[in-house]
């Protein structure tokens, strides 16, 4: 057998090359996504990463990185200090094989933490678990000890075996820096969604060749899908053309290329290839890898993400608070508002709207901080292509708050917020113009508009406007 070399492959990226157009693979099932956001009311929020890999002596890996939301934990007082106490429990199953491994930590958190709910500060662990080479299920759990509540997540992890003359490409690893902050290294990016405080990306992936015959080639390409990016409508609108980007989401036919790289290995064993890159604009983006093996079979690797906000899922900034009033505001008054480029004049443009209209100081804070919130819940309950808050069902939660009821079709949604599940005033039905699978992995739903909702939406606008959304039932 030949003997493994370790070699890191490292391609700076320029500045972005002019881009072209290119063909969209007909399937992809072999892309990572990292984890969508999980909300649920009361209990620990995580996210994780779990990445297969080979040490520089062979040995196989499993690297996994877990996010806890600090923000999500119950929090005593100690000696002075603001603590949360938390178990990780990570239990990793061979799917094809008996191999199995648990592991628990316990922590205790310590945070200057005030408790608002616009915080996405993390607690983060990073655990390197000796495994067999195989294919594993990775679960992840995550009890807040304080509460008893507890949530999970479950991924998949493949480590090649070293000894076998296949060749093989693991999956791909999205890591980010914030120059800015002086961070030094790169960490995982454990979520879909990439905020744009951080101004630098990584990619990591490894190769495994022992059969050198014929030299390697990696063709490596990052690639931007024209997604829609707008604000839901008003509900009176009429519905979306099923021509139209809106309509579609994310039009994978036709993916503009930004960089492409073609890497000849001549060295055998297993090698680890990084990419990096400036921050990209805010969209939707793929960078993906492909080589043949042996038989003349295609070997694909992807990891999909989206640049989004700079705090996101909160909204901390001028703008991000200024640009989910759209929601309230008259349009044209929406955007003369966001014409305004100064940081401070924007702020005080926002809150000029909201002491303009809700006239009592006490009462226009518990109202923006009931928005905002809702505005965040949105971004974590129903992130796809494009920001939560932006989606039609965002819109709906933002205004009318979580549905008293929700029933679920094979292609449909409805959501009510009436015990008259026929009134149509406050019964709303969304549809999906395509089936969540694997190779369209979004939920994107969207409001049967009605002329008969400009009642209803002005209405509830009219709500918080004037501070009487916090004693509706809505």
């Amino acid at each position: 057998m030949p003997t493994h070399l370790k070699n890191i492959l490292l391609v700076a990226a320029l500045p972005l090359a002019i881009l072209l157009s290119g063909c969209v693979r007909s399937s992809n099932p072999d892309v990572e996504r990292g984890s969508l956001f999980q909300f649920q009311d009361g209990y620990p929020e995580i996210r994780s990463s779990s990445i297969g890999f080979l040490s520089e002596t062979d040995e196989p890996l499993i690297d996994v990185t877990s996010d806890i939301v600090l923000g999500s934990l119950i929090y005593s007082t100690k000696d002075e200090r603001r603590v949360a106490n938390v178990s990780l429990e990570i239990r990793i199953l061979q799917e094809d094989g008996d191999f199995t491994k648990t592991i628990r930590r316990d922590f205790e958190i310590e945070s200057d933490f005030e408790g608002t709910f616009i915080s996405q500060e993390v607690f983060t662990h990073n655990e390197i678990l000796e495994v067999v080479p195989g294919t594993f299920e990775v679960n992840i759990t995550v009890l807040d000890q304080t509460s008893g509540r507890a949530s999970s997540r479950t991924a998949q992890a493949t480590i090649p075996n070293p000894e076998d003359p296949q060749i093989s490409l693991t999956t791909i690893r999205l890591l980010g820096k914030n120059l800015d902050l002086m961070q030094e290294q790169f960490t995982p990016i454990t979520t879909y969604t990439v905020p744009s405080k951080i101004d630098s990306l990584k990619f990591e992936f490894q190769v495994t060749n022992n059969d050198m015959e014929d030299p390697l080639t990696i063709n490596a390409r990052l690639i931007q899908y024209p997604a829609d990016t707008s604000f839901a409508r008003p509900m009176n609108f009429n519905n979306y053309s099923p021509s139209s980007l809106p309509y579609v989401g994310v039009d994978m036919r036709r993916p503009e290329e930004i960089d492409t790289n073609v890497r000849r290995l001549d060295q055998p064993g297993s090698v680890l290839i990084e990419f990096k890159y400036p921050l990209l604009d805010r969209g939707t983006y793929r960078f993906e890898v492909e080589t043949t093996d042996q038989q003349g079979e295609t070997l694909y690797r992807a990891r999909d993400f989206s640049v989004v906000s700079q705090n996101y899922p909160s909204v901390m900034t001028a703008r991000e608070l200024a640009e989910p009033l759209i929601y309230l505001m008259d349009r044209r008054e929406h955007e003369r508002m966001m014409e305004i480029q100064d940081p401070d004049s924007l702020k005080e443009a926002v809150d000029r709207f909201w002491l303009s209209n809700v006239r009592n100081m006490n009462q226009a804070r518990s109202v923006i901080n009931l928005y905002y919130e809702r505005v965040e819940q949105a971004n974590k309950q129903f992130t796809t292509f494009k920001e939560g808050w932006k989606t039609d069902m965002g819109m709906i939660y933002i205004l009318f708050g979580p549905p008293w009821y929700v029933d679920r079709y094979l292609n449909t949604m409805e959501w009510s917020y009436s015990y008259d599940r026929n009134d149509p005033q406050y019964n709303f039905r969304f549809e999906r113009p395509n089936l969540k699978n694997e190779f369209f992995p979004f939920d994107n739903y969207l409001l049967q508009r009605n002329q008969g909702y400009f009642n209803v939406q002005y209405r509830q606008t009219q709500l918080w406007l004037t501070g009487s959304i916090l004693t509706t039932r809505l």
